[in-house]
């Protein structure tokens, strides 16, 4: 009793963590990671009690009901970057990859029947890092491309765009790191770094994605078969690139499909006004169709 009052306390105190138990083994060590505030654990605690209390099971349920969770959080850019990589935990500030991290990791959490954060960041962990084991900053995946297909091997995802009607295949080059090092904090000065990133980007030379083009996503096949709570990548036109955003599934009571995400834009976690044909068909859109897939159960 006494050691765990004592936990509780520096818990509570500050951003420094105790030691993680032996149940998260496969998480970082608290020395590796990086927190927002001294407040993200209780938060992540009440979340996930949120969650168990509202006796939903299902994935796509679960992610649905903490998008609602999440709603007006403030849109923030490039958490995850600092002077080295560590386990960055911040459910106060999200943009729209880390949005759909935190909606994975405390969806898997729950269905896992954990109410810890610290089962939560072994989750986010596992999702985030390439084989779910963080290193340095070339172990993030950094593609969606590239994070579908690692996530799906290992059982955390399932791609299903190719199942949707009128899918079709697009075939493409992804390098756009390395074209842009100078874009990235941790590329920018590390020759060494941008040798590993080009290393990973040479397995998705000329790679083969499926992809719906924007144009069919008024179709009622295609609405009836998104489901509420699908992750959705949005397929661009940029060279060298795959994916340019990330958002979730939100349908009306009358089978209409909308976008809800951490928007730039909006400066927050959002429901788009747009239907999500209307949303992506804007003269100075880049989007090209999207991607989706769901949380394995």
């Amino acid at each position: 009793m006494k050691k765990f009052l004592t936990i509780l306390l520096v818990v509570l105190a500050a951003c420094t963590m105790p030691q993680h138990s032996q149940q998260e083994a496969q998480a970082a060590s608290v020395q590796r990671m990086r927190f927002h505030c001294d407040q993200d654990t209780t938060r992540i605690n009440q979340l996930l009690q949120d969650g168990f209390a509202s006796g939903i099971k299902t994935p796509n349920e679960l992610v649905a009901f903490y998008a609602d969770k999440l709603l007006s959080t403030p849109y923030v850019a490039h958490t995850l970057e600092g002077d080295e990589e560590l386990l960055t935990i911040n459910i106060d500030e999200l943009d729209c990859t880390t949005f759909i991290e935190t909606l994975y990791a405390l969806a898997r959490t729950t269905m896992n029947a954990r109410y810890s954060w610290r089962d939560y960041a072994a989750n986010l962990e596992n999702l985030r890092y390439r084989n779910g084991e963080m290193g340095d900053y070339s172990t993030r995946m950094h593609y969606i491309s590239e994070w579908i297909l690692n996530n799906s091997a290992r059982g955390n995802l399932k791609e299903v765009t190719a199942d949707l009607p009128h899918a079709d295949y697009l075939i493409k080059t992804i390098d756009f790191m390395t074209k842009h090092k100078d874009s990235y904090r941790s590329l920018k000065n590390d020759s060494a770094m941008v040798e590993k990133i080009k290393g990973y980007e040479m397995a998705l030379r000329n790679h083969r994605m499926p992809y719906l083009k924007k144009s069919w996503l008024g179709d009622k096949a295609v609405k009836a078969a998104l489901r509420n709570g699908d992750f959705v990548g949005l397929v661009t036109k940029i060279e060298g690139l795959d994916i340019s955003h990330l958002g979730i599934i939100h349908k009306d009571d009358k089978g209409e499909i909308y976008l809800l995400d951490a928007s730039m834009s909006g400066g927050k976690v959002m429901l788009e006004e747009k239907n999500l044909r209307d949303h992506l068909s804007g003269s100075k859109s880049t989007c090209l169709g999207i991607r989706v897939f769901r949380i394995v159960p």
